[in-house]
């Protein structure tokens, strides 16, 4: 694991803002008589002889449902259904007044949630996004988007930025998270060649004690697991071995954002479902008969919810006398 300090994210400010100003035009003189206490305790709040303003607050971000219904969202809060953010959360023993990090928040949909909420409570918010030293210009591009795109503070809060790669390995100090959240990534570190090694750092970067929390696209238990994960979906067995090899124990599964409907046998694996959508090549066999309507009704992918824990300091290792 690379220690390095975190830095706040700096960028633009984008998106919707949480509060609005108020004019300058004072409130029109009633005609009934003022109560001159009243107007004096009104005068001295507002400094400088100005009227009282009207400030709109916005949203309590200490409060997750007042977040996950903030403006700020946009279209991302019609996935809920899909991904079940608050039960998710819950089911994860997410404590916002902790120190929480997201691994490879991508585009940010969690991170609308997270980062201020757990502003909001006092917590401490890290985005393990893709690292500064990138050479793939994707990864850099992703980056840069994601980091302009949450840089409102007044919404995010000082998130703290750090990177997560197999040479760089998690950029925060050993045993500094309370919780570590990771969704929808297993089997992109599968297909690198690296999940053992992503797993180890994740388990070094929690303190003893510490939770980590992961989603992923299921794959079948009668299916044959593809080490690389081509499909994007992995056996929960594979995931839960992965997680115990790195020295996690396996708290509890929950069939939170579970799909039946989803068979995870698509052309194009499991971004052909919704959000991604992918259609076949049009030249291929799968084209023939691919009918795009049937692949939306399907919905998001059928996925797997898992908590492990790493050991308390004091816990005997397997194998240890009483």
């Amino acid at each position: 694991m690379r220690k390095t300090a975190l830095a706040p994210m700096m960028g633009s400010a984008l998106f919707l803002l949480a509060a609005c100003g108020s004019g300058d035009t004072p409130p029109a003189e009633s005609e009934t008589e003022a109560d001159p206490a009243a107007t004096e305790e009104s005068t001295m709040a507002a400094g400088n002889n100005a009227p009282d303003a009207v400030v709109d607050a916005g949203p309590d971000r200490s409060d997750l449902a007042a977040v996950l219904d903030a403006e700020w969202r946009g279209d991302g809060a019609d996935r809920d259904i899909w991904r079940h953010p608050a039960q998710t959360l819950e089911f994860l023993q997410v404590d916002p007044s902790s120190t929480v990090v997201e691994i490879w928040p991508g585009g940010g949909w969690y991170t609308d949630i997270l980062a201020p909420w757990i502003d909001g409570n006092g917590g401490t918010f890290v985005a393990a996004h893709f690292p500064a030293d990138t050479a793939s210009d994707y990864q850099a591009r992703s980056r840069a988007s994601f980091i302009d795109r949450t840089a409102d503070a007044g919404i995010y809060g000082d998130i703290e930025l750090a990177g997560f790669s197999e040479t760089g390995g998690l950029e925060i100090e050993p045993g500094s998270a309370d919780t570590i959240l990771t969704f929808r990534n297993v089997h992109n570190w599968m297909g690198g060649g690296w999940a053992e090694t992503a797993f180890a750092e994740m388990f070094e970067g929690l303190r003893p004690g510490g939770t980590l929390g992961v989603v992923e696209h299921r794959l079948p238990s009668t299916r044959e697991q593809d080490p690389m994960a081509g499909t994007g979906y992995v056996q929960q067995d594979y995931v839960i071995a992965l997680a115990e090899e790195a020295g996690f124990e396996f708290v509890a599964a929950s069939e939170i954002n579970a799909n039946p409907a989803d068979t995870a046998d698509h052309p194009r694996g499991v971004w052909t479902l919704p959000p991604v959508r992918r259609n076949p090549q049009p030249d291929s066999e799968a084209a023939a008969d691919f009918d795009r309507e049937a692949y939306d009704a399907i919905g998001e992918s059928d996925r797997m919810t898992l908590l492990f824990r790493k050991p308390d300091a004091d816990t005997p290792e397997s194998g240890d006398a009483d």
